[in-house]
This record gives structure tokens, sequence and C-alpha cells, in this order.
């Protein structure tokens, strides 16, 4: 379940916002989203991924929230081991997770 926005790391660019297929996000002060329905999380960590500066934390437990901070995550481990962003062309991470572009249409489209 998504359980941080790391403030000191986003920059506000509202990707997060609209990749979410469950809605959790709402747009907060200076554009910086806020969690507005943790709950609704499918912990599918597409915001995860697609957030270019790490400022994002999502749990594997999809079933519960944990009281975490900032110090208790290693943020940027699930982009990297996923391949995506700077990790892309590292063969130690690469993926094919191109393939899953009609997948993450779909998402967005249900959204």
């Amino acid at each position: 379940m998504i359980e941080l926005i790391l403030e000191a790391q986003c920059t506000a660019c509202g990707e997060c916002v609209t990749i979410c297929p469950s809605n959790v996000f709402d747009g907060g002060p200076g554009g910086v989203p806020v969690l507005a329905r943790q709950q609704d999380c499918q912990t599918c960590f597409l915001c995860e991924l697609y957030c270019e500066t790490d400022a994002l934390f999502v749990h594997p437990d999809a079933t519960a929230t944990h009281d975490l901070t900032a110090i208790d995550v290693a943020t940027g481990d699930y982009r990297r081991d996923s391949g995506w962003g700077s990790w892309a062309e590292d063969a130690q991470y690469r993926n094919e997770h191109w393939r899953m572009g009609d997948v993450f249409a779909l998402a967005r489209s249900r959204t």
C-alpha cells in the first residue's frame, strides 16, 4: 500500500496523480500530492515506477498501513530492480517492461 510521499524529493510533476488507477492522490499545496484515499491503493506500484525522483514508497503489504518514516525506507529500489529510469539500459537490471505498455494504457483509461 502507498505509504510515503517524500516532499523534499517531490517535484510536483503530478505523474503519480495521473497514473494511479485507484485515484489515491489529491493535489496538495504547491502541487505536491497528498494521500487522500490511502486505503484504496491496489499496491500496483505504478506511482513508484513513474516517480522519476523516487519520492514515493509503496509497501508490498496491500492489506494494512505501516507507520513508516523516510528513515525507514530505501526509495528507488523498486524502480532500479524493475529496470526503470536510469537503470533501463543497465544489463544488470534490464527487463522487458516495455511489454507492459498496453496494460499501463488500460490502467490509465480506467481512472
